[in-house]
């Protein structure tokens, strides 16, 4: 039951992030390679770093193309003219599906990681539970953001990878109590409803401000 629940949660991501690469893509006037590469790289981009981290060779990406399959598929779906007319009128719709999109990749793919983890073995300290999970949920959106030469939505924006953290926490401290199902649920609700918390009061971890204590100092513009 737990590996049909990670598979499926798998999908979901995948479709999920997919979804956030391809919308990227299109802001950045990308072709269709370019945002069918974006959408790919978004949705297997962080389970790749997962696997070589637990020494998974070849990662599960290339074992089975059914993911690969799905994030490009799902990529060209949003390219559509059909999806880009819906989505030109509405404005806000469109911001919240990236919103939505993007925070859901994140939860599912924090807790896949885990999952992964435990598929391996039991005997895996809390540290690396955590970190597995966390690279999991963010590592494909680095990957995004570097390849559309946007600054890492991890570094920049409110209370991302810190959602998937405490999702991550959650998920792995309630595993061995109550299983994978319950402990998976869980941790990916946390990520989705504090990433749009987040959103939605605009949290964000504090950020030091050089000028206050540098007398002259002037941040540097790109």
């Amino acid at each position: 039951m737990s590996a049909f629940i990670s598979f499926a949660l798998e999908i979901i991501g995948t479709i999920a992030f997919s979804v956030s690469g391809a919308m990227l893509g299109l802001q950045k006037k990308m072709d269709i390679l370019g945002i069918s590469i974006l959408g790919l790289t978004t949705a297997v981009g962080g389970g790749v770093i997962r696997d070589l981290i637990l020494g998974i060779h070849p990662p599960k990406t290339f074992q089975n193309p059914v993911y690969a399959t799905v994030a490009i598929v799902t990529a060209l779906v949003v390219c559509t003219p059909w999806v880009l007319r819906f989505f030109a009128r509405r404005q806000h719709l469109y911001d919240l599906l990236l919103l939505v999109m993007d925070s859901v990749g994140l939860g599912i793919f924090t807790v896949v990681g885990i999952s992964t983890a435990y598929s391996l073995s039991n005997d895996y300290s809390l540290f690396l539970l955590i970190f597995v999970g966390a690279m999991t949920g963010v590592g494909g959106g680095v990957l995004r953001d570097t390849m559309a030469s946007e600054p890492p939505y991890i570094f920049v924006k409110h209370f991302y990878a810190s959602a998937s953290i405490l999702g991550a926490a959650a998920c792995a401290l309630m595993w061995p109590v109550f299983g994978a199902g319950i402990s998976m649920i869980v941790g990916t609700a946390a990520v989705v409803v504090l990433r749009i918390m987040a959103a939605r009061y605009r949290w964000s971890l504090p950020k030091p401000r050089l000028e206050k204590y540098f007398e002259g100092f002037e941040e540097k513009e790109e």
